[in-house]
């Protein structure tokens, strides 16, 4: 593809697909030519401001569209995609990708007919600090996530599995590299007709162990995440963007070589640890300066510019969604 901006279009224009809209109007290698949301009025003001056509449907995008970014409710998700990717068009489509597998089957399947790059919106995968985990090659043997949100009255329409839940699944499957043999959930509904808190312990095919936790109806915001391996662990705070890594330090082995000679108290004082080399922990440098969203819009222009493969496919939030609904029926079925 020419080095020209791709024109680009996003369908969904509430809080975040004006984001997207945002982001494909300030970078450079994509002209924002399209926006289009059931509220005319909402479309048109955001037209306005980011210097775009605002669309009555998407029937009337033009042929010669490159990316189109679907924000809009999961229920709506494969009536916009499929006609669009069948047309070769590249979409990025908001997570959770469907309601079902049977409407992630037709995305994914409109894809392959279309010839066209499908990107799911898993945002999580793109932050700094989830980038340097894959950086330091760390092997994971247990994971622990917990996301917990303030009640926003926006997608009531899915489970806290399918809204928040998922973006940690993503990430313990990626990471992971298996799928899970065991899955062993409890939740239920707090304040909507679906399931506000959810909690589930997952047993992966290579003795790997995760426990995921999220919740809608938390009076203060969570987004943490660890990840342990036998060389040393992980702790990300997604909120603040922070992360430290801790692993044996030059003093380890001299000091478990004398350890069983010591005073109990100076083995039980961290701070005797830390000055002998013991533990080492380090301040992970995450940078800061390019938030997740707009590093995943820049990595799908990068991919339809330079035909590469999307770093999270169709079948990715596929995969993330199967395992949302084994979790939620799971939940279901103890009719909490």
């Amino acid at each position: 593809m020419s080095a020209r901006p791709l024109r680009a279009a996003v369908i969904g224009v509430g809080h975040l697909g004006r984001v997207h809209a945002k982001i494909y109007h300030k970078n450079p290698g994509s002209e924002l030519a399209f926006v289009c949301d059931l509220d005319e009025r909402r479309a048109r003001s955001v037209a306005v401001e980011f210097d775009c056509q605002a669309l009555g449907g998407v029937t009337d995008l033009p042929d010669d569209i490159d990316v189109v970014s679907i924000v809009v409710p999961t229920t709506e998700h494969a009536a916009i995609a499929e006609p669009l990717l069948e047309r070769g068009v590249a979409c990025l489509v908001e997570k959770p990708m469907a309601v079902d597998l049977e409407e992630a089957d037709r995305i994914l399947a409109a894809a392959e007919r279309g010839g066209a790059k499908l990107a799911v919106g898993h945002v999580e995968r793109f932050q700094p600090g989830v980038r340097k985990v894959h950086e330091l090659g760390m092997r994971p043997r247990f994971i622990e996530c917990h996301r917990l949100a303030q009640f926003s009255f926006r997608s009531t329409d899915v489970s806290v599995v399918h809204d928040l839940m998922i973006h940690d699944l993503d990430l313990v499957l990626d990471l992971m590299g298996c799928d899970p043999v065991e899955v062993d959930a409890v939740g239920g509904k707090i304040l909507t007709e679906s399931e506000d808190i959810a909690s589930v312990r997952l047993i992966f095919e290579d003795g790997g162990r995760a426990n995921v936790s999220a919740s809608r109806v938390s009076l203060k915001p969570m987004r943490r995440f660890r990840l342990f391996s036998n060389t040393g662990y992980v702790s990300l705070d997604f909120q603040e963007n922070q992360g430290l890594l801790v692993q044996r330090g030059p003093g380890w082995e001299k000091f478990f070589e004398t350890a069983q000679d010591r005073d109990p108290s100076e083995q039980a004082s961290q701070a005797s640890l830390l000055m002998a080399g013991v533990f080492q922990p380090v301040p992970l440098e995450l940078g800061g300066e390019e938030r997740p969203l707009q590093a995943e819009l820049d990595s799908f222009l990068a991919n339809v510019r330079e035909d590469t493969t999307p770093e999270v496919t169709g079948r990715d939030g596929r995969r993330a969604l199967e395992l949302a609904e084994r979790i939620t029926e799971q939940i279901q079925r103890a009719g909490w």
